[in-house]
């Protein structure tokens, strides 16, 4: 059985590896985290036997989050701290996304409210399906909506950003310390142990948080100087985009259609409310727009902090309004539920006698 796993995640690796390939030759945006997804996806979706796991996927996060961190230096600390009016912003433009999502699915899902309720909140896939679970909503759909929505915005962002012709400029370039050998084993020794600490916590995002905290804190200090290798940050996407791809399935699409159709309805209206409060925000910030908008964008931290990597749109301060967004709304989001939802559900759906 163990052989046979192993195989299916080999098959999965070449497929993953040569889905992109073919982006680079495509000139697609992204290459390294699209082409796998759209190649392992398919196959998925073809009922072809190939495989992730998750291993393979904590080796992606912790790639990404160890060289996200390494970007706070502490001038550009001073940079995210002198905007911390746009965090605060951004951390509340999500509670609005969520109540739009909700009656979206609740009405044009035709699912319960408190289905709905974790099904848009803009949180992490898991910690939003454990509460779901917790609550008595529906956790495959809630996993479902979280997934549609993350695939959705993947793809849309960057292809949008590459029609647009929307990448860095001197404003957002963010210079990195040359690759130095010697402080590899530190860095490495650190986030793994940090990533490992955070899961073993059941902490949100475990092997992204972990490693970028403590990447970020050996950075700060002084202890680390060094950049991440192109080729392994290639490879953490690599590992994130064939996980993507690997969550679907041959009945993906045809359970609940009505519900995934209410998802994308959500998840396109959340991408214009998102564009409409980042172009008001842009007129009162020196922040570029773009870096502004992939900020608030309602994806995957770690799936937005690569279009900003690769894109080079302000990487620090889109981390940082992921970050805080995401942690924000998983504390919040089961307080709101009792608070708020659970008795207008309530109130709109007495208990029968």
């Amino acid at each position: 059985m163990i052989g046979k796993s192993l195989l299916r995640q080999f098959f999965g690796g070449c497929v993953a590896l040569l889905g992109a390939l073919v982006a680079i030759y495509l000139e697609i945006p992204l290459p390294w985290l699209l082409g796998p997804l759209f190649s392992v996806a398919a196959l998925r979706l073809g009922s072809v036997p190939i495989a992730s796991s998750k291993t393979l996927r904590f080796s992606g996060q912790w790639v990404i989050g160890t060289s996200l961190g390494l970007y706070f230096t502490p001038s550009i600390l001073d940079l995210v701290v002198k905007h911390w009016f746009v965090i605060i912003v951004g951390m509340f433009i999500p509670l609005l996304l969520s109540v739009f999502g909700t009656w979206i699915l609740w009405r044009v899902g035709r699912t319960s409210l408190k289905t709905a309720w974790f099904s848009a909140a803009i949180g992490g896939a898991s910690e939003m399906s454990h509460l779901a679970e917790r609550y008595g909503g529906r956790v495959d759909l809630v996993a479902s909506a979280h997934s549609l929505r993350i695939l959705a915005v993947v793809i849309v962002i960057p292809f949008g950003f590459q029609f647009w012709n929307i990448a860095g400029g001197n404003t957002v370039l963010i210079t990195q310390s040359v690759f130095n050998v010697e402080d590899l084993a530190t860095l490495v020794l650190g986030t793994t142990l940090a990533g490992w600490l955070f899961q073993k916590r059941d902490l949100p995002n475990a092997w992204v948080l972990g490693p970028l905290f403590i990447s970020m804190l050996l950075t700060l200090t002084g202890v680390v100087a060094t950049s991440m290798p192109s080729e392994v940050v290639n490879i953490g996407q690599l590992l994130i985009g064939w996980s993507l791809g690997d969550r679907y399935r041959p009945a993906f699409f045809k359970a609940a259609p009505r519900f995934l159709l209410a998802t994308l309805i959500f998840t396109f209206g959340s991408l214009f409310i998102v564009a409409m409060f980042g172009s008001i925000i842009a007129l009162y910030s020196e922040l570029p727009l773009a870096t502004i908008w992939l900020g608030l964008a309602p994806g995957g931290l770690a799936e937005m902090a690569i279009t900003a990597k690769v894109l080079m749109l302000g990487v620090p301060m889109v981390t940082a309004l992921q970050v805080t967004r995401m942690v924000f709304v998983v504390v919040i989001t089961g307080w709101l539920y009792n608070r708020v939802v659970e008795p207008m559900e309530k109130k709109l759906f007495p208990p029968s006698n």
